[in-house]
């Protein structure tokens, strides 16, 4: 889902989480599953059995009809045919795979089961491959490594690693950099026993107190611990079915936080508590009854304020509380209107808005006063620009700091308070991507930010914004030998079908040649107004030393080139998505970069939507695609208001309940639209316990590409039992997954050995 600028908001990067729409699921909706397992496991281990014995040893009628692979070869589970009928619009669709949905049934685990061991044994000829690139991957993480600190009062937290543990840990000094470390929490002690884990933490305002919401399912369903920081231990208070959203008052003793509707997992409450006392006792102080919207709680940056939104595609509402009176009433900033979007922050007397209103589609700056702030009372600090996208601000004392996307790059724009000159960072290199690191000082001329490239390793900057001097806190190291001198990256644009210009991004090895030889991976996603920009990333150099060409396709539905590009790419525009990955990918082979006999695609999430509309539409075009737990059925998912994201997306996909929607949505569709032609090899991979993609869509859609297609190439599903939308939690592990990946790919294009 999308990840927006942290700094639309001046907040931090957990806040950046909270904006990306992700919903989690209760406790309630996962615990019955847990109990069940060691019921069902034998069962399903039985029936793994017995779907692979049934499979075995199939007629060559029935291989012929079911398009398996040949007798020599590993055999994949049959999925069994029970048709049900589903009818809108006076249209009626089969969907032969409908039972897989049930996660509580053994049966259904016994398939991805049987999945995963057809996957292993075809995969098994890769093992050492995999175990290589793994190892490469891990020699290129600095094991012993820590973030660089940040200061907030008097401390400098900051996050480290330890040489072969998975999980980091949260520490600080006081006063200075030199002091003694104080270990807040050893996520690895968390970890210990559990195949999955992921925290949120923040600590309160007097610093004495650490909140921290653990999730160790991948469900993304949370629970809420307090841990005393003087003394080292737990508080009683404990606050299960939460989600990783909280936010302190200034007392230090009052959190509030959110709670997620037990059916649709839209998160639809702020709750309030005191600590001491019980939860039972908690107050609701918000609840978000409107189906299409969500609702998040952070405080401004200057903490004078703590906030509830209320999202949606297109539109906003804003709750203030002075954060020293966590008892009293919230009041509304602006309310709700239909396309009105807009974002807050507070500095001084006002608060600065960032919005849309009246036409300003790629946004511009308004403020307003803290006692009257709604629409009539906004005041133009920084007007819109047709060729400038706004994405985000950040407010200092002395200097307003603007993040702004031009040609598909971000700019970071210095603007003074006092009317000095106002001047932006220079960064140099074609493709990168600069942002706003955590700031949580007001009154400092230092901004800290984070600068990447394709050929850059991610590093973190302190600019003086006075004397505009750069000072390099730290730069990724990579081990093993690494020189950015050994790789280009360009920027190159691919001619649209309509004449529009797609931005492209792309890195090699020096010596890769650029005449049609080498295999190329072309990665996209173009939802959500998600921009996806070239950052460095040292497991795929693993590709890149073995030939390959990695490029990344801004194609519509994303925000680089501004609002209308993102415009362009939804409702009933959205194929216009699928269309310009094609259409890069058919430049990049006439261009030189790309193989046509080893092009691969590669997208995740609603980038596997992309990867299953544009196989459906140009099955001829790759010669492999991986879909990262995909978005395939879209027409059943988005006509089930049951299912998490549905109703808060009516306006990025359409909602089928209308006719022209769901007549659009059904045409490109990717379970929809199988059909019986030979497809490239895929990798397809899903977690169990997904609440953003469910699991159910891209087991359905393998098994009925492995009823329908007719060529023999590879289709592996890889289900991640033990985690969800995010694959892995542990630092290494998730190397695994990319391992399996890349060693996917290399075997398709001749450079497994």
């Amino acid at each position: 889902m999308v990840q927006p600028d942290a700094g639309a908001n001046g907040l931090s990067g957990r806040m950046a989480r909270i904006a990306s729409h992700d919903p989690c699921l209760t406790a309630a909706a996962i615990q019955p599953h847990r109990l069940l397992r060691p019921m069902y496991r034998l069962l399903s281990l039985i029936l793994v059995v017995l779907i692979l014995a049934m499979s075995a040893t199939p007629s060559a009628a029935q291989r012929a009809e079911d398009n398996i692979l040949p007798a020599s070869h590993p055999t994949p589970p049959v999925a069994k045919v029970e048709p049900v009928e589903l009818t809108n619009h006076g249209h009626t669709r089969v969907d032969p795979y409908f039972w897989l949905r049930d996660r509580e049934n053994p049966e259904v685990i016994a398939y991805l089961e049987a999945g995963n061991a057809y996957t292993d044994a075809m995969m098994v000829k890769t093992g050492t491959l995999q175990d290589r690139i793994f190892e490469e991957i891990k020699s290129r993480i600095k094991q012993d490594d820590s973030t660089v600190p940040y200061q907030y009062g008097d401390y400098f937290y900051y996050n480290r690693y330890e040489e072969g543990k998975q999980y980091p840990i949260i520490a600080r000094r006081k006063g200075s950099l030199e002091a003694n470390e104080e270990v807040m929490l050893d996520v690895n002690e968390l970890a210990e026993g559990k195949m999955f884990l992921d925290v949120s933490d923040d600590v309160s305002p007097k610093h004495d107190i650490l909140a921290y919401a653990a999730d160790s399912v991948g469900r993304r369903i949370y629970t809420l611990f307090f841990k005393d920081l003087t003394t080292g231990k737990l508080l009683d208070d404990v606050i299960p079915d939460v989600t990783y959203n909280f936010e302190w008052a200034n007392d230090g003793r009052t959190i509030f936080y959110t709670r997620q509707d037990p059916t649709t997992l839209r998160w639809h409450q702020i709750w309030r508590h005191e600590l001491g006392t019980d939860p039972s006792e908690d107050v609701l102080v918000y609840e978000e009854r409107d189906e299409t919207f969500r609702t998040y709680v952070f405080a401004t940056k200057s903490r004078k304020y703590v906030v509830i939104g209320s999202s949606q595609t297109l539109s906003d509402e804003f709750r203030v509380l002075e954060a020293d009176t966590p008892t009293g009433e919230f009041r509304i900033v602006q309310p709700r209107q239909r396309n009105l979007e807009y974002s807050i922050d507070h500095l001084g007397d006002h608060f600065y808005i960032r919005t849309n209103a009246d036409g300003a589609d790629n946004f511009k700056l308004m403020r307003a006063p803290v006692e009257s702030p709604g629409i009539e009372n906004w005041e133009e600090v920084i007007g819109p620009r047709d060729d400038v996208y706004l994405s985000g601000f950040h407010l200092f004392a002395d200097y307003l700091v603007l993040s702004e996307r031009r040609d598909g790059l971000t700019h970071l724009r210095i603007k003074p308070w006092d009317g000095a000159d106002e001047h932006y960072l220079d960064f140099g290199e074609p493709a990168y991507l600069a942002y706003i690191q955590v700031n949580r000082l007001m009154d400092t001329p230092i901004l800290r930010y984070g600068y990447t490239s394709m050929t850059t390793p991610n590093s973190v900057y302190d600019y003086n914004m006075a004397t505009r001097e750069k000072t390099l806190l730290k730069q990724d190291e990579v081990p093993g030998g690494f020189d950015p001198a050994d790789y280009v990256t360009e920027r190159v644009y691919a001619p649209a079908r309509d004449g529009a210009r797609i931005p492209v991004s792309l890195v090699r090895r020096k010596e890769t040649p650029v005449d049609g030889s080498a295999p190329l991976l072309l990665y996209g996603y173009g939802s959500y107004g998600y921009s996806l920009d070239p950052t460095f990333s040292p497991s795929r150099l693993s590709l890149l030393d073995r030939g390959f060409v990695y490029a990344i396709a801004h194609i519509r539905g994303g925000q680089e080139l501004g609002r209308a590009w993102y415009e362009d790419g939804k409702l009933l525009k959205k194929k216009n998505t699928f269309t310009d990955f094609i259409d890069s990918a058919e430049f990049l082979i006439e261009a030189g970069y790309a193989d046509p006999a080893r092009l691969y695609g590669m997208g995740g999430s609603a980038g596997g939507l992309l990867i299953g509309a544009v196989m459906n539409m140009r099955p001829d075009l790759f010669h492999g695609l991986v879909a990262q737990v995909p978005f395939v059925d879209v027409v059943t998912t988005m006509l089930d208001d049951s299912i998490p994201l549905t109703t808060g997306e009516y306006d990025e996909w359409g909602n089928p309940n209308e006719r022209e929607s769901y007549e659009y949505m059904l045409s490109y569709s990717p379970y929809d639209n199988v059909e019986a032609k030979n497809y490239p090899n895929l990798l397809i991979t899903t977690g169990l316990h997904d609440s953003q993609v469910q699991f159910w869509e891209p087991a359905k859609w393998v098994a009925k590409l492995r009823a329908t297609k007719t060529d023999d190439n590879v289709l592996l599903l890889k289900t991640n039992m033990g985690a969800g939308h995010g694959g892995a939690s542990g630092r290494y592990e998730r190397y695994r997954e990319i391992a399996f990946e890349y060693a996917f790919l290399l075997d398709l294009a001749g450079l497994a050995g």
